[in-house]
C-alpha cells in the first residue's frame, strides 16, 4: 500500500434504486466496496450488547428463536414509530461510525465506495471525497422492493422517512440514474469510476 490519501465516496439514494448494483459496479473499478446495512445487519444486530439493549427496550416481541434481533419485526416496529427508529439508530450509527474510522485510519491510498442510505439525513458529506445518489423513479422503487418481500405499505412508509430523492440529487456531486437496463447503469460507472481516480487526493 503506497502513502497516498485515501478516497472516499459515498453512494446513497432510495429504497430500490440500486445503490448496491451500483457499489458492485465500482468494486470492478478497484473500489474497496462497505455496505452500512450489511455492517448494520451482519455484525451490529448480532452483536451481544445490541441485542441485550434491543430486548430491553422493545421485549421479546423483537427477539426470534434463535435469540437474535429479527430484522423483519424491529422494522416494522421502528417505521411506525420515530422515536423508536430514532433511538435505534442512536445505538447503531456510532458503533457503525467507529468502525469506518477505524478502517479509514489503518489505510493509505485506498479507494473506497461506501453504500450510505442516510448519508444526508445524517449529515455524512463531509466524511467523503465525492457523493453519488443513484435515483429511480417511485413506480420503479415499488416494484424492486416488492420483489424483495417489502409490503408496498411498508416500502412507502419507509420510503417517507428519507429525505426526498430530488433533494438527494440536488446535494450529490454526481448522480446515477437506474430507470433503464443494466448496461446503462454499468456504463454510467465506467464513465464515472475513471473521473474520481483522476480526482483523487494526492
Amino acid at each position: 500500500m503506497d502513502s497516498r490519501t485515501n478516497l472516499t465516496v459515498g453512494v446513497t439514494g432510495g429504497m430500490g434504486c440500486g445503490k448496491s448494483t451500483v457499489a458492485a459496479y465500482f468494486a470492478g473499478h478497484g473500489f474497496q466496496r462497505l455496505d452500512a446495512d450489511q455492517v448494520v445487519r451482519e455484525e451490529l444486530l448480532t452483536e451481544a450488547g445490541v441485542v441485550a439493549a434491543v430486548r430491553e427496550k422493545f421485549g421479546e416481541a423483537v427477539i426470534d428463536a434463535t435469540g437474535q434481533v429479527s430484522r423483519k419485526r424491529l422494522a416494522g416496529l421502528v417505521f411506525a414509530d420515530d422515536n423508536a427508529l430514532r433511538w435505534l439508530e442512536d445505538l447503531l450509527h456510532p458503533r457503525l461510525y467507529a468502525r469506518w474510522r477505524a478502517l479509514f485510519a489503518a489505510s493509505r491510498g485506498q479507494r473506497f465506495i461506501v453504500e450510505v442510505p442516510l448519508l444526508f439525513e445524517k449529515g455524512l458529506n463531509n466524511w467523503f471525497d465525492f457523493t453519488i445518489c443513484v435515483t429511480s423513479d417511485l413506480s420503479t422503487q415499488l416494484r424492486r422492493l416488492e420483489q424483495r418481500g417489502v409490503s408496498p405499505e411498508l416500502a412507502r412508509q419507509r420510503i417517507a422517512k428519507q429525505l426526498p430523492l430530488a433533494r438527494k440529487c440536488e446535494l450529490a456531486d454526481f448522480v446515477i440514474l437506474n430507470d433503464g437496463s443494466l448496461q446503462f447503469l454499468g456504463e454510467q460507472v465506467d464513465l464515472l469510476a475513471p473521473r474520481l481516480l483522476q480526482l483523487q487526493p494526492a
